[in-house]
């Protein structure tokens, strides 16, 4: 496999100085890892109501699993990322998606709720294990183009994410639980890739041990940078709160507000993670370009008089806000990632951790509260209340100016 070699040989005494060159293979590689590893969880949440229906499983036991795919894909993020910064071991995104293979297979296989749970959770083991590692390996291929390797690395997620229902519908629901053994082969083939692109980042450990071991250059505090970190915390808050609001009940809304079909309104969905997947790709670039900051206050404080008008518009222009709102709420996320990794240098794997943990922990629990919402309130005030989360995007102003980031 081209991946595995020599190509781009170790980096020599002399040259550990120097940033590393652009790799782009290594970057389209860990991209589509990642489109496999987010299409495999997707298949998840896209299965419930045949769960529900094949099992007597009641909605609490439909938000266990949930509950417990998410505690593991989220909470142990962070822990993987802190522990790989100090002890990088290459093999462990294979192992990682040696765990998502098993919890496939298991689900295809399972008969009963407290074996979904642990098929639930392997799968959300491999998750954790994937985010921190591939993160950092795109950061290292990146020749310094953060931004560029980050959302295009994302991008792949989103990517998956979006054609992961997709691809449940037409194998999974028409013909039954045991085909879900078929996205164990797309697992099989993650873990070759995966282990290919381990024996590029073996070759190159003597140069991420070198960042590893970088100072920060931006001057800023301890107490500064903590501050600048809870603060682009919260914005991530703000973004996958609304976010939740389309994933999960997106359908729902163009349902109800415009008795639209089942059928169109996943359509409307796929046009909106689309627009999620192309504003996550152009986000980075535009973010090495002009700055993180500037990305970030036009992606989540720019975004809001669109979501302010999206409640009160018809379906024609509820279908156009929507584009433009996935479109440019997405491409703050790359930003605000390379933000904190470039805030906390040698860091790297701990940082993706934190935030792609809070990605799916934010996005979990404002499923869970917003659905409660619904069920009181209506599926239209959660829309209209939703569209004022954007405003929080003011806190942008109390992050640092500094060339750095």
């Amino acid at each position: 496999m081209a991946l595995t070699n020599a190509q781009s040989s170790a980096i020599p005494p002399a040259a550990s100085t120097q940033s590393s060159p652009l790799v782009m293979r290594i970057i389209g590689a860990v991209a589509l890892a990642h489109l496999i590893n987010d299409l495999i969880q997707s298949v998840l949440p896209s299965i419930y109501p045949m769960l529900k229906a094949n099992y007597g499983l009641t909605f609490t036991q439909v938000g266990l699993i949930t509950l417990t795919f998410q505690v593991t894909a989220s909470l142990l993020q962070p822990w993987v990322g802190y522990y790989t910064d100090r002890h990088p071991n290459p093999l462990l995104l294979p192992a990682g998606a040696l765990c998502t293979l098993l919890g496939i297979l298991m689900l295809s296989m399972v008969g009963s709720f407290p074996l979904i749970l642990l098929a639930s959770a392997l799968i959300g083991i491999g998750s954790s294990t994937f985010h921190p590692e591939a993160s950092r390996i795109a950061r290292l291929a990146s020749g310094g183009r953060f931004g560029l390797a980050q959302s295009t690395f994302q991008v792949g997620g989103n990517t998956g994410s979006a054609f992961g229902p997709l691809l449940a519908a037409a194998i999974i629901i028409p013909f039954g639980q045991g085909h879900i053994a078929w996205f164990g082969l797309i697992a099989v083939f993650a873990i070759g890739l995966l282990y290919a692109i381990s024996r590029w980042y073996k070759a190159h450990l003597n140069l991420f041990k070198l960042k590893a071991g970088q100072k920060a250059t931006h001057g800023l505090s301890k107490n500064r940078v903590i501050a600048a970190l809870a603060v682009l915390g919260f914005l991530v808050f703000s973004k996958y709160f609304y976010m939740a609001s389309f994933t999960s009940y997106y359908t729902f809304y163009l349902i109800q507000k415009f008795d639209m079909s089942v059928a169109t309104s996943q359509l409307h969905l796929f046009l909106f993670l689309g627009a999620v997947a192309a504003g996550t790709f152009f986000g980075g670039p535009i973010g090495d370009k002009v700055g993180r900051k500037t990305v970030i206050w036009f992606s989540i404080l720019g975004v809001a008089p669109f979501t302010l008008m999206l409640p009160y518009a018809d379906q024609f222009w509820t279908t156009v806000l929507s584009v433009i709102i996935g479109f440019i709420l997405a491409s703050a996320f790359s930003a605000i990632v390379v933000f904190a990794q470039e805030l906390v240098p040698g860091n790297v794997g701990m940082i993706a951790g934190v935030f792609f943990g809070l990605m799916f922990g934010f996005g979990g629990i404002g499923a869970a509260l917003l659905g409660y919402l619904a069920d009181i309130k209506g599926i239209i005030y959660v829309y209209t209340l939703c569209s004022f989360l954007p405003l929080l995007g003011i806190f942008t102003a109390l992050l640092p100016n500094t060339k750095q980031v």
